[in-house]
């Protein structure tokens, strides 16, 4: 009986980790794409797509604006450089475009394309290979972004930054930082001012873009701020193909508010499933393995203090089946002769749990652990913890599966001595099975007094399993999403945790201590049974062999732990069995 339960047990840790591994494909995994439309090649304007008013045409793939008045103004700046703007800070470089002050590429300085090349990874960019950009601007009834004419071209001081012309700020929390101002100025005919600044911060990945209206003209200015990000179809950059699986996460876009903290939204649903929500404090993102960019609605500032504000959530399709997701300020009103100010701050990189949390609620849930989030994060919490002692996350995994082992000891130590008394008994059962042959009755009736007699549980041995099975999944889960892993190297051959063992050296390492492991336990007296106990090894094997490496160090080492555990307990077992049988006179 125990010995069935425990194969069935872990026959269904293989089936469950396999239909898991294809769920998770199905719900995160990139879906099939539609082939890659053309996208110009990197060039300082890219197309619009904007949000716009009412009097947009009807092919305009763009969200309305709160009014319906057409757009007065007229571009009075003289033709800009077609140069894009670089700006390169100690963890991004960024080019920006003078039409529109669009992001047309972002490359990330500290995360590598591949763990085979130097070259950085790209997160934005506008090309013939792919089109994924961040835009954003005023658009309403004096809006510079809904001008009839095209997007506006922004005067700019230089084309060239790096953290050389940044200057010390004071923040709001008395931290004095290095801040990098990129500022852009679009000027109208009737007076009014628009100064469009990116401001990067010394060591951080969110960028605050901040739009300033001068409005030194006669009437009234009104427009909105909308910020918004346009991606293709393409797959995902940051997946990985290791063996027969191609381990990736959710690909598309995500939104939250104070309400509803984290939702996702498949890009074939951008129209279907439309986001059209309005919220303080909300945020909208696109998401992909490792990677997120997103963008936070921020304040308005019509006097000295600036006021958060209920921004509209929104994702579309465009005509060129594009995916939008953005958002719209509500209308700014700017009487003639004052300033306004309103900003939204952009983030393109790493899905770093601290940074995301601070920047906009549940926003670190674009890391997502599955269903089994809550011992996931305990295990990465771990795992950072470790990692900051020793410095490398391989060892953090060991470290960590000791520090399990031992949280489970007492309780594994039970099933483990039950167990050892199974074993123990064994001759004695078998010497039952011959003694009652056939008469089933009388031989359950006889091993049931024998368990009692002993105060063996014939099913403890199944509650190691159960505890691992979570453990299992969960850590699996955080090596698949947690960027820190991402190309982390432990020793010697393993140069990537997060990726298969190149080499299939600590597969079979596993499937050596996993048979060592049976060999400890009760032999099954059943010959199936038996043999079925055999191939279990084997088959974990080749189960293992395509699973990150990371996952399958954390099963050998805690497969060594339980053998030493349990090598402890039956050799105590056996020593009080054999001082029992020593005391017992013999009749």
């Amino acid at each position: 009986m125990q010995q069935w339960a425990r194969i069935a047990i872990l026959g269904a840790m293989f089936v469950v980790a396999y239909l898991l591994i294809l769920a998770w494909q199905k719900d995160y995994g990139n879906a099939e794409q539609k082939p890659q439309q053309n996208a110009a090649v990197v060039s300082h304007e890219v197309s619009a797509d904007l949000p716009n008013g009412q009097t947009a045409t009807a092919a305009s793939d763009v969200p309305q604006a709160n009014n319906a008045a057409t757009q007065q103004t007229t571009d009075a700046t003289a033709p800009v450089s077609q140069q894009l703007i670089s700006v390169q800070t100690d963890l991004y470089h960024f080019w920006i475009s003078p039409k529109g002050g669009d992001i047309v590429r972002v490359e990330l300085l500290n995360h590598d394309k591949n763990k085979d090349s130097d070259e950085p990874f790209v997160m934005l960019e506008s090309d013939a290979k792919r089109t994924y950009v961040a835009q954003s601007g005023l658009i309403g009834l004096n809006g510079p972004d809904s001008n009839p004419k095209g997007r506006p071209s922004y005067e700019i001081e230089k084309s060239s930054y790096t953290m050389n012309d940044a200057k010390a700020v004071k923040a709001k929390d008395g931290q004095t930082a290095k801040v990098l101002s990129v500022p852009m100025v679009y000027k109208t005919a009737d007076g009014v001012e628009v100064i469009k600044t990116f401001s990067f911060t010394e060591g951080k990945y969110p960028v605050v873009v901040n739009h300033k209206i001068v409005n030194r003209s006669a009437q009234n200015w009104q427009g909105q701020m909308f910020g918004q990000l346009k991606r293709d179809n393409s797959e995902d950059p940051g997946k990985s193909d290791q063996g027969i699986f191609t381990l990736g996460t959710f690909l598309g876009g995500a939104w939250g508010s104070p309400d509803e903290h984290y939702n996702k939204l498949k890009f074939a649903n951008f129209n279907e499933e439309k986001l059209n929500v309005e919220a303080t404090g909300g945020w909208v993102a696109m998401v992909q393995h490792y990677f997120v960019s997103a963008w936070v609605p921020g304040e308005i500032k019509l006097t000295q203090n600036g006021q958060p504000y209920a921004a509209k959530l929104e994702s579309r399709k465009s005509t060129d089946d594009m995916n939008i997701i953005g958002f719209t300020s509500p209308a700014i009103n700017v009487p003639a002769g004052t300033v306004a100010e309103v900003d939204a701050t952009f983030y393109s990189g790493p899905k770093i749990q601290s940074e995301l949390k601070d920047l906009a609620v549940g926003l670190n849930q674009t890391v997502d652990y599955g269903w089994l989030w809550p011992i996931a994060k305990l295990l990465f919490l771990g795992l950072q913890f470790f990692h900051g002692l020793v410095g490398n996350w391989g060892w953090a995994i060991i470290l960590l599966t000791i520090l399990v082992k031992l949280i489970l000891w007492p309780l594994s130590s039970k099933s483990y001595r039950s167990m050892a008394k199974m074993r123990v008994i064994a001759p004695e059962m078998q010497r039952m099975k011959e003694e009652f042959g056939e008469d089933r009755m009388r031989f359950s009736q006889e091993m049931m007094a024998l368990y009692k007699r002993e105060q063996v549980n014939p099913l403890a041995g199944c509650l190691p399993l159960l505890l691992q099975m979570p453990i299992f999944l969960a850590l699996y889960w955080v090596l698949m999403e947690s960027v820190e892993l991402r190309h982390a190297p432990w020793l010697l051959w393993i140069q990537d945790l997060s990726a298969m063992d190149p080499w299939f050296i600590l597969p079979l390492l596993m499937g050596a201590t996993m048979f060592i492991q049976q060999m400890l336990n009760p032999q099954p007296a059943d010959p199936m049974q038996a043999k079925v106990f055999r191939i279990m090894p084997i088959i974990f094997t080749v189960f293992m062999l395509f699973f990150p490496a990371g996952l399958v160090l954390y099963w050998i080492v805690n497969n060594s732990i339980t053998i030493l555990q349990q090598g402890m307990i039956n050799k105590s077992v056996e020593k009080e069995r054999a001082k029992r049988d020593e005391a017992t006179p013999v009749n």
